[in-house]
């Protein structure tokens, strides 16, 4: 792992996070194709808490229902508005390896207005921008979103919003230190961690129903 002295809680060691939380890391670090990165060793300090985190946040992504090319738009935008580079570097890479491509992924910086987005995606980054600015959706965005996503879809966008504005301020509060990321898009394993997350989440959505 990286360490950086201006990091307010530095990583965790096995000993400080636990045998458990510990191999986790490694797991979600040889998924990403690198060291077990700076935000879950910082965050498995609180051991019972990052475990119960994880899980939600699976759920959203990857194991949500927006389409990963909607959802990692969303998370970049999100990244950009918070001024989060840690954010936005992880999900720079997730992003190339769902479809994205590196110039649609640098005119998220722009935002929804005077570029060639499509409407979906000019829609999605409207929402963001308003939930960043305001904390609600105005009925314009809304009644726009409305013809193009289902009631779950739209319920999964706003907790995918707010999921990952409080992910981008406790990394910036915290200071966390960069991660030292190959180069390229996101690793085969990844995917595969991906594609496990999916089929738990729907396995756990028919034992529910």
């Amino acid at each position: 792992m990286t360490t950086d002295p201006a990091a307010r809680i530095p990583p965790g060691t096995r000993a400080e996070i636990g045998a458990v939380n510990f191999a986790i890391t490694r797991l979600l670090g040889a998924a990403t194709g690198g060291a077990p990165p700076n935000l879950f060793t910082t965050l498995a300090r609180h051991r019972s808490l990052f475990r119960r985190w994880l899980r939600f946040a699976g759920a959203l992504m990857p194991g949500g229902l927006l389409p990963r090319e909607d959802s990692e738009l969303l998370i970049l935008r999100v990244a950009h508005n918070c001024g989060c580079d840690y954010e936005w570097h992880h999900h720079e890479r997730i992003a190339l390896g769902v479809g994205l491509t590196a110039e649609e992924i640098q005119r998220v910086r722009r935002g929804p207005e005077g570029v060639d987005w499509s409407p979906r995606r000019a829609q999605l980054l409207a929402a963001a921008d308003e939930l960043h600015a305001r904390h609600t959706i105005s009925d314009t965005v809304w009644s726009q979103l409305d013809v193009l996503f289902s009631n779950e879809e739209l319920i999964e966008l706003c907790l995918l919003v707010g999921h990952y504005e409080m992910l981008a301020m406790t990394l910036n509060a915290l200071q966390v230190a960069p991660d030292r990321l190959p180069a390229g898009r996101m690793p085969v394993g990844m995917r595969m961690l991906e594609s496990i997350i999916v089929r738990r989440g729907r396995g756990a959505e028919r034992s529910s129903s």
